[in-house]
């Protein structure tokens, strides 16, 4: 008789590998971590970790697509309070989003490496699919409740919620490249704030919203990155 497969057991168990991995990742970076590491972290067998991952790589991906989770489990507080308007709860969430980076600042260093290399091309692929597969559900309730009050104008709220997170995550490549252009001395923090200045911009009119009304940047957060 086939074994029936306990999928909560399951994925918890996955979960463990891919939180090892970033554990390893923020100490070690991700070129130096081995699998064997993990398996000492976790106190599991190679058997055990193949159940799970076909390769190193595979077991990235997860840790990536944890890191999504983990972001979305940060904002919901804020996406499911009924007493805040449609603007600030996306305010919140993106601020939150920033937050939760600077907070696991070295973490973000160490792996930023590794996501811009070209090996990784099809990791970042398959994680923007996936962000997109989370967080556009999440963004388009928003909008819509935005358009019904009055404080956003996007038009419809599916299509409008997958451009303005097809436009963050341009940002986030464009971050990650200005961060890694900024330590070669390549761009000046000015550079930097003008980017991000755009990118606020191309979010106001997505959303609707009047010139200037849009935060381009956390100014703490910037310097912290970028100064």
């Amino acid at each position: 008789m086939a074994r029936t497969l306990d999928r909560a057991a399951h994925a918890l168990k996955r979960e463990a590998f891919a939180d090892a991995a970033l554990r390893l990742i923020q100490t070690e970076g991700y070129e130096q971590m081995s699998v064997q590491q993990v398996l000492d972290e976790l106190g599991a067998s190679r058997g055990a970790f193949y159940h799970y991952f076909d390769s190193k790589a595979a077991l990235l991906d997860a840790a990536v697509e944890r890191l999504v989770d983990l972001v979305i489990d940060a904002v919901k507080p804020a996406v499911e309070d009924p007493a805040l308007s449609a603007p600030e709860k996306l305010r919140r969430v993106f601020s939150g989003l920033a937050r939760w980076k600077e907070d696991r600042v070295d973490l973000m260093r160490r792996l930023l490496p590794t996501w811009i290399s070209d090996e990784n091309a099809l990791a970042r692929e398959k994680w923007r699919r996936y962000a997109s597969a989370r967080m556009v559900p999440m963004l388009a309730p928003i909008l819509r409740q935005g358009n019904s009050e009055g404080t956003l104008s996007t038009g419809p709220a599916e299509p409008a919620a997958a451009v303005l997170l097809a436009l963050i995550l341009a940002s986030n490549d464009a971050a990650c490249q200005l961060f890694v252009a900024r330590q070669e001395g390549r761009v000046t923090l000015q550079e930097v704030e003008s980017m991000f200045a755009a990118y606020a911009e191309a979010a106001e009119r997505i959303l609707g919203l009047p010139p200037g009304s849009w935060p381009a940047f956390d100014a703490d957060i910037l310097h912290e990155w970028f100064g």
